[in-house]
């Protein structure tokens, strides 16, 4: 009897609406592509650079990974911007200031001023790496966020591919010439995609916070499945809020969060969390810095120096090479997206740690015995290594590198989301500029196969810290994180009620 009125309770969901939430994720995430094209594009352009302006290798890492620290000044001031202007024009705001880097760098005369350009699209680039997962997350239903909300890491990838063809085919131009158009061109798009974001609706959860709920309700009603759980996932985000039930207006007063709120904001996230909270906290950072710490950035961006070493020689070989690695990450990423709201985080983050650890050790074996006979061929090490690189980068893509965002974005409650964000972010940019930075150092002192052998070690402890500490959050709403990394009794209920809300989402579809 119970299961015969489980169909009636549960309203038919309007396909219409995901695919609204499925354009706003798009152009939201549209941003990553500018973020993606630069880490490509340098690794190819940063060949043709050291031999114009002749400088060193140390220049060289430098001016690979600067951009990372750089971005940590977008990624902790963009936290503040999105609560004030709104997570929209944050975006908009993104993409001006990468317009304006990339223009910089295109028509830089000297090293300089390269590095300003770099410093300029780094604020940008930190700017889209926060807000972009932020806005995917809170204008998705809870059905498609992990899909909705991989986009980000989709575009990244797509834009590195971008990056590794421009290098191909700007590699023949006049030295002088190449590098600088490969750089520029990564301004063009910004305009557009500036343009194309002020037609997409602002985040509800953002509207809320500002006491318009009538505009958050419209926005809600496009985005959710049903409007029962348009509904209900106002009623959470009210009360995350800490907006009264009973107030129902158009337009209601919000308490107002002045130095004390933002204190408070600081004292729960930081000096003074609950357990829960400190799971939390933890679990966004250490994603973060497992993502980077594994050496993802020295195989995307030292692609070209990876191959040298491995035996292939010939210019146009490398970067031939260097664009299966942007396929091979396309590719997957794209394969991970529709396995995230059905297989779950847990299982595809640790089945690709687990990949990539293995594939870390067949490269710095391969590169190790390549190392070993400078004077000879060795093809079956060779063909390792290459194979190696973009069984790497396959596994990276369909796990740890989406998860790391959908993660991060979705687990920090309403009132410290921005701020959380923003250190996960941070985090995220620091640990890639130390490895981008020290790369070539790095194997210079222990060689590149052993630098490679090292980065296996991390992924390994990347896997411990994901299998004993981060719970799967597939299915959960949003609302429902604290409960679900709070005490046990909470975490059960929790787990109850997605158990109820999968029965009655099967009940409905037989």
């Amino acid at each position: 009897m119970a299961s015969a009125a489980l169909p009636e309770a549960v309203a038919p969901k309007k396909k219409g609406n995901v695919r609204f939430a499925f354009a706003c994720a798009i152009l939201a995430s549209m941003t990553s592509i500018l973020l993606g094209y630069d880490i490509g594009v340098m690794s190819g352009a940063s060949l043709y650079i050291k031999k114009d302006f002749n400088i060193s290798d140390g220049k060289v890492e430098v001016l690979m990974g600067i951009l990372n620290l750089y971005s940590l000044i977008g990624s902790f001031a963009a936290g503040r911007t999105s609560d004030w202007i709104g997570r929209r024009y944050t975006i908009v705001f993104a993409a001006v200031i990468f317009f304006a880097g990339a223009f910089l760098m295109g028509f830089a005369v000297n090293y300089g001023m390269l590095m300003f350009g770099r410093f300029v699209a780094g604020i940008g680039v930190g700017y889209a790496l926060m807000i972009a997962p932020v806005y995917t997350a809170e204008v998705s239903p809870a059905s498609a966020r992990g899909f909705l909300t991989s986009f980000p890491e989709v575009f990244i990838n797509f834009g590195i591919l971008l990056g590794y063809v421009s290098n191909y085919a700007f590699s023949r131009l006049p030295l002088n010439l190449g590098w600088r158009i490969m750089l520029g061109i990564g301004a063009a798009p910004s305009v557009l995609l500036a343009l194309m974001v002020l037609g997409m609706p602002e985040s509800p959860r953002w509207l809320v916070m500002k006491g318009r709920l009538a505009d958050a309700k419209v926005v809600l009603e496009k985005t959710s499945d049903t409007a029962e759980e348009a509904a209900e996932r106002l009623a959470d985000i009210k009360a995350a809020a800490g907006i009264p039930e009973e107030l129902d207006g158009d337009v209601v007063t919000v308490p107002k969060r002045g130095s004390g709120d933002e204190k408070r904001v600081w004292k729960e996230l930081i000096f003074s969390p609950t357990p829960a909270m400190r799971r939390i906290l933890l679990s966004g950072i250490g994603i973060h810095f497992f993502q980077q710490a594994s050496g993802i950035d020295s195989v995307v961006l030292y692609s070209p120096r990876v191959f040298k070493s491995a035996g292939i020689t010939d210019d146009n070989h490398l970067l031939g090479t260097t664009c299966a690695v942007g396929v091979t990450k396309t590719l997957f990423i794209l394969v991970a997206t529709f396995f995230l709201d059905r297989v779950g985080r847990r299982p595809l983050l640790l089945s690709s740690t687990g990949g990539m650890i293995l594939s870390l050790i067949g490269l710095g074996t391969g590169l190790t015995v390549v190392g070993q006979h400078p004077d000879a061929k060795i093809p079956w090490a060779i063909g390792l290594s290459i194979a190696s690189t973009l069984a790497y980068v396959a596994f990276f893509s369909i796990g740890l590198g989406p998860i790391t965002w959908v993660y991060s974005s979705e687990i920090f409650p309403l009132q410290v989301r921005a701020l959380g964000c923003s250190l996960g972010v941070a985090a995220n940019r620091v640990t890639s500029g130390v490895i981008s930075m020290t790369f070539l150092s790095l194997s210079k002192a222990i060689t590149i196969g052993g630098s490679f052998f090292l980065y296996s070690g991390i992924a390994a402890l990347a896997w411990v810290f994901f299998y004993t500490y981060l719970p799967e959050t597939r299915g959960r709403t949003l609302e429902e994180m604290s409960k679900l990394f709070g005490d046990t009794a909470a975490r059960s209920e929790s787990d109850e009620l997605a158990k109820e809300k999968k029965k009655v989402e099967m009940a409905a579809t037989n």
